[in-house]
Parts: C-alpha cells; structure tokens; sequence
C-alpha cells in the first residue's frame, strides 16, 4: 500500500498572463474539471500559485482517469502526478525513494531539481536538489546523474501546502479555457478537416453546435453515424455537443435540374451558409466555422470563399485557412478523429460533385444562377426538416 497521497498539478498556459481577468478564467477551468471529475469520483479541486490542485478523496477515487480527463481541459500547458511529502527533506527523501525511484529504469541517468515556491523552508533549492540527488545513487546505485542531457528529470517543488514529488510531466491541452470567447456553429462533415477546425476553436475557448447537411438517400445511414461518431471524438474536450441534422437532398436536385453544373458546389455552399446561419440564430451563437483550407479544392479558392461569405451577417472563422493536408492530417490524428474521419461513407458534397466546378465564381454570375430555382421556398423546405441530435461522451 502506497504510503503516500498523490495529486495532480495543473500548469497554467497562457492563462497565467490574463492580469486583472486572470480569475474568470481560473473559474472556468476549475468548472470544466470539477464536471469531469463528477463522473470519477469525489476530488478536491483547489487552486494557488497559478497551479491547479487535484486530490482525490478517498482510495477508490481513479487519479490516473482524472489524469486524462485533465489532460483534455482546456487552459493548461502541462500536467504532472506528484506524491506529496511532509515539508521535512527526510520525509521528502523517503517520498522519493518510495515514488520515484522505483520508476526510473535501471542504468539509466537523471537530474535532480527543486524549486522552493514557499521560501520559509529553511533549505535553498540547489541543496535540496543535492540531497535528493544523493538519496536516489544510494537507493539505486545503478543509476547515474547527468545534469545536462539526463534521461530523467527528478523534481522537488516546495508549496504552501507541502512538498510534490514528480518524475515526469505531460502535455496539457493548452489554449483558453472552454466557453470563455463565445459561441459558435461547427459546420461538420464527415470529412477530415472539419472536426480538426472545430477542435482549433475550441482550443481558443469557442463553445460549440455542430451542423451536419444530409442527402438521403443519395448518403447512407452509415454516414450519419459516422458523423455523430466525430462529434463524439470531439466531446471529450467539449462534454456535449448539439449536431443539427438538415436535409439538402431537394436543394440538390432543383441545382442540377436547374443550374449549369459548374456552378454546382458554389450554389450548394450558399443555400449551406443561409441554413448555417438559421442554425446560429436559434441557438443564439456568434459565429460560424468551417473547415475550409484555401486552395484545398474548388470551392475554397479566395473567389468561392468570397462568394459563400457574402450570404453571412456574422463572422466565419476558418481555423485551417493557411495550413496544408499534412498539418491538418497531423492534428487530426493527434485528437484521435482520423480513422473515423477516412470510413468510406460519402457526405453531401460529393453527390453531384460537377466535374469542372467553377473556381472563379464572380458574384452577378452566381446571383443569375440561383434566380433559376426559389432560393426562398428551398430553403425553408429543407429548414423543416431540421433536428437536433445531442451527443454526449457516454
């Protein structure tokens, strides 16, 4: 049995720089882990020196579930599971050898660090460092210090509340804590690069809806679970996200009835942008997001974009605007969404796909193309068919 308490230690990101603002933001981190530590246990969630402190309460209560959970929460760099000693450098020696010792592998070099944030501990940091140091060659005598390029990094850290004793450190989630810059409307394909846009915003504190245009029965079932399966992924940094579910099998139909086919995407995303905005209307959001790269492909040149945007009234962030496939692929792999992202099943912008879409699209030209169907009547037709799916991470 452990004779020791282990807590976690949230850093601050760029949280720690807000001045005067910095506790509003310090309350929504510690409100997004206190939910997520509802559905583990019972944790003591406290927070000084622009550190975030985790302690479970009882035995039964899963710190390494915590852990990860922590790890999705926005607004902090970086996280570490430290054992807690009694500020006394004989108990702080016993902690390291019971803790930390054992993990570090045999042969293997190290460096022993301390910082004395409470500076009435009567020993300076480089001499605590000094013991710890010695503490560790006594118990492992096959380890070896290297104080420039250690294997292992051995932290002491002296706290108001005691002393943490650490030996690694992961990456937290960074950016700004959740629903502290607005809210705002996902357009959310089954592609690879919205659920990576949307998971950019939310790193900036975006709270999120998602909308998702359906074709049935030109697009399978599949494909909407599939879709629903992405909003999943991205609940575990958000916790719940609304999937709005519109229908666009008519709109597409009356476009190629009716329009030049060149000029059929570029249609398809305005009568998108008139529904998106329904969407941000009803559920009172600030702004809607795409997953758009310029260039990518023929309705994401600056003239197609130019031409969707003139429909909205409210800001359209593009998050991917100036990154590459490689950059994207790299982040969606990273938030566990690639696999889903690549499952065979067609969403509604590759029905109908025109063979030479118009990549320059002026604006009177695709005002003449629409004045060809009842934009109006299409678009409360498909608004009708409007539904909300909630998806939550259980």
């Amino acid at each position: 049995m452990e004779n020791y308490k282990r807590v976690i230690l949230c850093k601050y990101g760029e949280v720690a720089l807000k001045g005067v603002n910095k506790p509003k933001f310090e309350e929504l981190m510690m409100k997004d882990l206190r939910e997520r530590a509802d559905r583990i246990g019972k944790f003591d969630i406290y927070s000084a020196q622009s550190t975030v402190y985790i302690e479970p309460q009882g035995e039964e209560d899963d710190i390494d579930a915590m852990l990860d959970e922590a790890s999705h929460t926005f607004g902090f760099s970086a996280l570490t599971l430290a054992a807690v000693a009694k500020k006394d450098i004989d108990d702080i020696i016993r902690v390291v050898k019971d803790y930390t010792v054992p993990t570090l592998p045999a042969g293997s070099s190290f460096r022993a660090d301390a910082k004395r944030a409470d500076k009435t501990f009567p020993m300076k940091s480089p001499n605590i460092a000094a013991k710890v140091g010695e503490a560790i060659l006594e118990a492992s005598p096959t380890l070896r210090v290297d104080l420039h390029t250690p294997d292992n990094y051995v932290m002491v850290e002296i706290r108001e509340r005691g002393a943490y004793i650490h030996s690694t450190q992961i990456k937290g989630a960074g950016g700004m804590p959740r629903n502290s810059n607005g809210r705002g409307i996902l357009l959310l394909s089954g592609g690879i690069d919205s659920p990576v846009a949307g998971y950019l915003m939310m790193k900036r504190g975006v709270g999120l809806e998602a909308v998702h245009f359906e074709s049935f029965p030109y697009t399978s079932e599949a494909a909407r679970e599939k879709v629903l399966s992405l909003a999943k992924i991205l609940t575990s940094w958000c916790g719940t996200l609304k999937v709005h579910i519109i229908s666009v099998t008519h709109i597409q139909e009356e476009l190629r009835r009716h329009t030049s086919e060149d000029y059929f995407t570029i249609l398809l995303r305005r009568f998108m942008m008139r529904l998106s905005l329904r969407v941000q209307k009803y559920a009172g959001s600030d702004c809607l997001i795409t997953g758009e790269s310029l260039g990518q492909v023929a309705s994401q040149t600056m003239q197609a974009i130019g031409v969707t945007d003139e429909i909205s009234d409210v800001p359209v962030f593009r998050p991917l605007i100036g990154l590459d496939k490689e950059d994207i692929v790299k982040i969606s792999r990273a938030i566990g969404a690639f696999e889903t992202s690549i499952l065979p099943y067609e969403d509604c912008c590759t029905v109908f796909t025109p063979s030479h879409p118009k990549t320059r699209p002026s604006l009177p030209n695709v005002t003449a193309q629409e004045q060809r169907v009842d934009v109006d009547a299409l678009t409360e037709e498909a608004w009708a068919t409007h539904e909300i799916v909630t998806v939550t991470r259980d």
